[in-house]
């Protein structure tokens, strides 16, 4: 069979209009519709084309391009500078613009809290579109790498350390400088030693910065490049990392509040990212899950206190470990005098309370009942008789444990890792972000807030389509704004 043979020198004209460049099924088409339909008077960008001073580049095509990257996996402003140059779809995209690598840079620095509104905009417009109901949400962390090594985080006594150790080389540069200043003699060059000067003060001002924050914090361990990020442990090991959560709505799996903290674990994250996720909704949700990372009972009760039913599994649901013979739940508590029945009938009464804990204890009221017991051996072998610890909010610990059981609990509990952990596969894989590119916690969030909604746009183009979604977007534009 013959082959077919490319020839480069073959004359061939592109479309005569950058409108041809793409056809009208082209996924690109979707972004450009979406930047569109933002309210940039909302996101805090100043669209004024008649401002004074030299011509700056359209905010809606800066932004269309990073977003649009992003959603490809291109990140970096140097890359996205050349796809500007040859890639068609980015071509068609900016309409012919092409910014240098310093200006998408600075666009992006300069606009971080406007990056952090994309996804609340993107996810009205789901709302809009009947995409997302709100009724029932999960919530999921995954850690994503920070810009900045792990060999860069020290404990504050090596800042004062290298602090006091950066101070003694400037006072020697400095004399050396004088001493270059007073000499006749043409062997010395200042301008390398203004320029190791300047080097010096620049890490003085690092490690300064360093120190300063992790006395406002009281961090033992602060990192010197990216001092918002903290250490991490993973299954890949331990490393600089922001512990990224994500509220994710039952309907058709899309993100609706996105947020980077700095906490390692998920237990203090729960009723924090429910209540920021109803905010943009503008409606409390009906139920609300999540994995036993979460499994907090003062936390869960945050938001079980106003009605909502939390299915948060504890770790011992988790973990499917079966009680142990005469466990606490086997003891009966009655509330009206204040004690528990060990399952024999024999009465615990209450012991004192842990001042530390609030814990309060109970004690078998006659030991010999204990001792004469059969099962005595197997319940406790405490000659005092059986002890029943018993927590400050052990009603609301059973209550969710009780939920969690509960057949129709347990269906909404089998959809949480097809809808929580998809996009964190989305993000890691398809989008190419196994680190942060923006350093500083704002930096994050823009980032954070640009990936969820380029996961967004991705599952909305394989419901809709691209035709229908662009003539979607393009007639629910003003619906979004506000």
């Amino acid at each position: 069979m013959a082959y077919r043979y490319g020839h480069r020198k073959q004359i061939a004209l592109l479309p005569a209009s950058i409108e041809d460049y793409v056809g009208e099924d082209a996924v690109v088409r979707v972004y450009d519709a979406f930047v569109d339909a933002l309210d940039f008077e909302e996101l805090g960008i100043l669209e004024d084309p008649a401002q004074v001073g030299n011509s700056a580049y359209d905010p809606r095509a800066m932004l269309k391009l990073l977003v649009y990257g992003y959603s490809y996996g291109v990140k970096s402003s140097r890359k996205l500078e050349r796809e500007t140059y040859y890639n068609l779809s980015f071509i068609w995209l900016m309409g012919g613009l092409k910014p240098d690598h310093k200006t998408i840079a600075e666009f992006r620095r300069n606009h971080l809290w406007a990056l952090q509104q994309v996804l609340k905009q993107c996810a009205r417009l789901c709302l809009e579109l009947d995409l997302i109901e709100g009724n029932i949400l999960f919530t999921d962390g995954a850690k994503i790498r920070a810009n900045a090594g792990r060999g860069k985080s020290h404990q504050q006594a090596y800042y004062q350390e290298a602090l006091k150790g950066i101070e003694g080389r400037i006072d020697r540069l400095l004399e050396e400088c004088e001493a270059l200043d007073d000499s006749e003699r043409d062997w010395g060059s200042l301008v390398a030693v203004k320029k190791e000067l300047a080097q010096a003060d620049g890490q003085k001002a690092a490690i300064a910065k360093a120190l300063k924050w992790g006395k406002e914090r009281a961090e033992a361990v602060v990192n010197q490049t990216d001092p918002d990020c903290a250490l991490m442990k993973s299954v890949q090991g331990s490393h600089t990392s922001y512990n990224v959560q994500s509220v994710v709505d039952d309907k058709h799996g899309l993100i609706v509040q996105a947020e980077a903290v700095r906490d390692g674990t998920d237990v203090n994250q729960f009723a924090r990212q429910i209540s920021q996720a109803e905010e943009v909704l503008g409606k409390e949700c009906e139920v609300a899950c999540a994995d036993a990372g979460y499994a907090d009972t003062e936390e869960l009760g945050k938001v079980d206190a106003r009605g909502t039913k939390v299915i948060v599994p504890s770790q011992r649901q988790a973990l499917h470990k079966k009680e142990k013979p005469f466990s606490k739940h086997e003891f009966r508590y009655e509330k009206g005098g204040d004690c528990y029945y060990c399952p024999a009938g024999h009465r615990l009464k209450y012991d004192g309370t842990d001042k530390l804990t609030a814990r309060r204890h109970y004690r078998m009221e006659k030991a010999e009942h204990c001792l004469k017991c059969q099962h005595y051996g197997v319940c406790t072998k405490a000659k005092r008789g059986r002890k029943i610890i018993r927590l400050p909010n052990e009603e609301l610990k059973e209550k969710l444990e009780a939920v969690y059981e509960e057949p129709e609990s347990q269906k909404i509990y089998a959809r949480r890792k097809t809808r929580c952990e998809h996009p964190f596969g989305h993000i890691k894989r398809n989008l190419k972000t196994d680190s942060f590119m923006l350093r500083g916690l704002s930096g994050v969030q823009a980032e954070t807030s640009l990936l969820a909604t380029c996961f967004n746009l991705a599952r909305m183009i394989a419901i809709f389509g691209v035709k229908a979604l662009v003539g979607k977007m393009t007639a629910l534009s003003p619906a979004i704004a506000g």
